[in-house]
């Protein structure tokens, strides 16, 4: 970590002061990876993680007293550990606003008190400490530039002191170089990719655009003005103590179409201020938008007007870009495995922050237009009309039919059916239980003939008025569409055919709430199909979505989670997702402090509601190991506690389809225990809703795996009504959760004398035959859970079980046959359920070693004494 901060990491000029990290990308590359290592640090070493530092690390904190809760001894303006050191100090110290930490557990329960703070305070520390490894190893593994000898002297020092003590130190100091290691091998791929400007490109594409600005009809902007008129000789005009953040200048920009704007130009790129404060006639330097590459890439993003004069200017400012925003679409070729050549589509670039995995082909630009955020509307490339233009009159009804039985893996093109549309290639570290829900399906094309019904041809009809029509045509046009039943496959296919999808996701990027809601409304109708969904996802509507989600309009935001939650049901959707910033923004939506009322009023039902779709989008996001990793990070375990305690079955739902998801990870099976989620679990077990009860049934057979859990259940009184949703054999997903649960709680003693109580091993016995595979494992396995009792062994014989369980021996199934063979192992341990095999006429096998039966009655697992 020394080095990497060190060699690495980009520190300002700061004179005789220590200086700052500054805020760049690589720096929050770095920054990430090191909260990262700390907050597992923990878990993975916790015999390193009590280690008490050399000394303190100390700095300056935003942190409050009152965030820390169990665990420290908390005063007004003092929060102090329980745990001490062997002098008797405290590990964690906060004393108004400084604050000393003596160990890594410390350092990762401080992080996880941080939430969202958690990057400031890192960067603080590091700014405080800018070696940490004295701190915490002592001044002999300091960090010396162009050679490092600290573990030669720690080998030296262990071979003349026998100190417990060097041993610890040596294993710490190995996890910190393998932490040096991962953080410069991740600066190097940064650095690649990173473009940072000088003051010299920034003066020059200012005065570009200033060539084109004015009161002119054409121009690209109204005003574009510097906020200093002093120019400082290494050519900044921003003040010096703001030029040690790596910042240039600052501009007031007046756009045609939008308010005037402060902008900040800095080594890291070009982002949105503060503005001026009227007050102190100041700049506010706090960045307020993400950072943009430069000052163009910057404006496009933020004026539709800026996009459409530029165009029309003959003065070409730069190269085009590699990669477009929004709907700038890249192809490229190359032959898989199978020989079949292959395309790329859509790699957006959201901002320096968050650049595209290119695939590794060589890239070029096809003909492309940037969408515009506008009411009159121009085909795409890639849209079904644009592609029409160029495919010849005898390919027009081209069908797609790809080989029998192969599953394609990636989306279906939008514009022809001449081939496929792959996904990106998936991160390696993607879960990998995780199955892709969706086979890829072949593209249906509607044959263009005088059979299909009116509905289809009069969709079509309003999709191209909103491409011709004026705000309030487009309005009508929309509420006019969703008259007709947008469930039927007929009317969905008909607006994808006319380029229907790009239009209302072009429609998300204007300014009119109208508009926003009904393509929203549409396209949540629409993306219940799963070629719709992929083509959503193909054109960007995810990334305006996720954007969308910071509306101040709760509808916007109910929509835009609803129709997340559709379309995020395979792996790359869900990817963009995170990738975009939507988990944060989804686990911001569960934050409902109107949960507890009991009388609502509009605005709380709608904050409730808003809740809801935010957890209906997480369910579908939380099939991803790295989505669930996002949700947790996000703060979302204790707002899913929060929302679980809802009267509302249709809020339960989906929180406990979330935790149900979530909860095959360990981290969540923690947090689900130790938040008290059990307790509300077991009672929603008693709620009518099969759906609830089903999830809520599956979460625990997820999390009874730990004993303290499974006494949870029954102390809370779950195992009642486990015992009596057994009854309920026509649900099958309800019976496999169900069973599932009870196999896994009957692990504990105690409990298999409850379900024993509850008459649960006679209903268990009865679903030996007629059920699916998934359930007769559970049922099988609660089954030989039970048998630890020799009652319940007795029961099982007297209800018929055990020619039951003979007859699951001649199947397939690995796990059923295991839990099967442990169940018959365990009846056969009494003499009377022996009886209960024939074993007369039987004949030996001298060459196998096996008892082969002469009749159906013989069970071939039966040994003769």
């Amino acid at each position: 970590m020394g080095v990497a901060l060190t060699r690495a990491a980009q520190w300002t000029a700061a004179g005789s002061g220590k200086g700052t990290l500054e805020i760049t990308p690589l720096n929050e590359s770095l920054l990430n990876e090191i909260i990262k290592f700390t907050e597992s640090f923990s878990n993975k070493h916790p015999q390193e993680a009590a280690f008490v530092f050399k000394e303190p690390l100390e700095w300056q904190t935003k942190l409050e007293p009152s965030m820390f809760e169990s665990g420290y001894e908390v005063s007004e303006k003092t929060a102090k550990s329980q745990e001490l050191d062997k002098d008797g100090q405290p590990l964690l110290l906060l004393k108004g606003s400084n604050i000393s930490v003596r160990s890594f557990a410390q350092l990762s329960r401080l992080l996880r008190v941080a939430g969202e703070k958690c990057l400031k305070e890192t960067r603080a520390c590091l700014e405080a400490n800018r070696d940490p490894i004295v701190k915490i190893l002592g001044p002999g593994y300091g960090t010396i530039e162009g050679e490092d000898m600290s573990m030669l002297r720690l080998l030296d020092k262990m071979k003349k002191e026998e100190a417990s003590d060097n041993e610890m130190k040596m294993k710490i100091s190995l996890l910190l170089q393998q932490l040096d290691m991962q953080l410069l091998n991740s600066s190097l791929k940064q650095i690649s990719q990173e473009v940072r400007l000088t003051p010299a490109v920034v003066k020059n594409e200012i005065e570009l655009l200033k060539r084109f600005s004015g009161a002119k009809e054409d121009a690209v902007l109204e005003s574009l003005e510097y906020t200093s008129d002093y120019e400082f000789s290494n050519g900044c005009r921003a003040p010096p103590w703001r030029q040690v953040h790596g910042e240039i200048c600052y501009l007031a920009i007046k756009p045609v179409d939008t308010d005037l704007m402060y902008v900040t130009c800095s080594t890291a790129g070009v982002f949105l201020n503060g503005g001026r404060e009227k007050e102190k006639n100041e700049i506010n330097y706090e960045r307020m938008s993400d950072i943009y590459k430069d000052l163009v890439t910057f404006l496009r993003e933020r004026s539709a007007t800026f996009v459409e004069n530029m165009a029309k200017q003959k003065y070409t400012f730069f190269d085009e870009p590699k990669y477009e925003k929004h709907y700038q679409h890249m192809e490229a070729v190359e032959a898989d495995d199978y020989g079949q050549a292959q395309k790329f589509y859509d790699y957006a670039e959201k901002n320096v922050y968050e650049k595209p995995k290119s695939p590794h082909v060589k890239t070029k630009p096809t003909e492309s237009k940037k969408l515009e955020p506008s009411l009159k509307w121009k085909s795409m490339p890639g849209s079904r009309e644009g592609k029409a233009r160029k495919e010849s009159k005898d390919e027009k009804e081209m069908k797609l039919t790809p080989p029998e039985g192969k599953k394609r893996t990636g989306a279906t093109s939008p514009g022809s059916g001449k081939g496929k549309l792959p996904a990106k290639s998936e991160d390696v570290s993607e879960s990998s239980s995780e199955s892709e829900e969706e086979d890829e399906q072949p593209e249906r094309h509607q044959e263009i003939n005088t059979d299909l019904p009116s509905e289809y041809w009069q969709i079509q009809k309003l999709v191209k008025y909103i491409k011709a029509g004026n705000q309030t045509a487009t309005v009508i046009a929309l509420c006019s569409m969703r008259d007709f039943n947008l469930s039927q496959e007929t009317c969905q296919l008909a607006i994808r055919d006319v380029g229907g999808l790009e239009v209302l996701i072009n429609l998300l990027y204007t300014e009119e709430i109208k508009c926003k809601i009904g393509s929203l409304k549409i396209l949540k109708e629409i993306s219940q199909n799963p070629q719709i969904r992929r083509t959503i996802a193909d054109l960007g509507g995810l990334q305006i979505m996720v954007k969308i989600l910071d509306s101040l309009d709760q509808d916007l935001k109910c929509l835009a989670a609803e129709t997340i939650a559709n379309v995020a049901r395979f792996k790359r959707a869900r990817r963009t997702v995170r990738q975009h910033g939507g988990i944060k923004r989804l686990v911001g939506l569960l934050d409902c402090s109107s949960m507890g009322s009991s009388s609502l009023t509009p605005l709380q039902g709608k904050e409730i509601e808003v809740a809801r779709c935010g957890a209906l989008a997480l369910w579908s996001c939380s099939k991803s190991s790295r989505n669930k990793e996002a949700i947790r990070k996000a703060g979302g375990i204790p707002l899913l506690a929060q929302l679980l305690k809802s009267p509302h079955s249709n809020m339960l739902i989906p929180v406990v389809g979330t935790l149900q998801e979530c909860a095959s990870e360990p981290s969540y099976r923690l947090a689900i225990k130790n938040e008290k989620m059990i307790e509300n679990l077991v009672k929603n077990l008693n709620s009518d809703n099969e759906e609830l009860q089903m999830h809520c049934a599956s979460a625990i057979f997820k999390c009874a795996e730990d004993q303290e859990t499974r006494e949870l259940v029954r102390q809370h009184g779950g195992l009642k009504p486990l015992a009596t949703l057994l009854g309920n054999s026509g649900n099958k997903e309800l019976l496999a959760a169900v069973t599932g649960a009870i196999w896994k709680c009957a692990i504990s003693k105690e409990n298999v004398t409850k379900f024993r109580e509850y008459k649960a091993i006679e209903t268990l016995v009865g679903l030996l035959t007629d059920q699916p595979e998934e359930v007769l494992v559970n049922v099988v396995g609660a089954l030989g859970e039970c048998c630890q009792e020799q009652a319940n062994r007795s029961i099982i014989r007297r209800c018929g079980g055990i020619p039951s369980l003979v007859a699951l021996l001649t199947g397939t199934n690995q796990a059923l046959l295991v839990n099967v063979n442990k169940a018959v192992g365990s009846c056969a341990t009494e003499p009377e359920n022996m009886m209960c095999y024939v074993l007369e006429d039987l004949v030996y096998d001298q060459e196998n070693e096996f008892l082969r039966k002469k009749n159906q009655k013989i069970l071939p697992l039966v040994s003769v004494p």
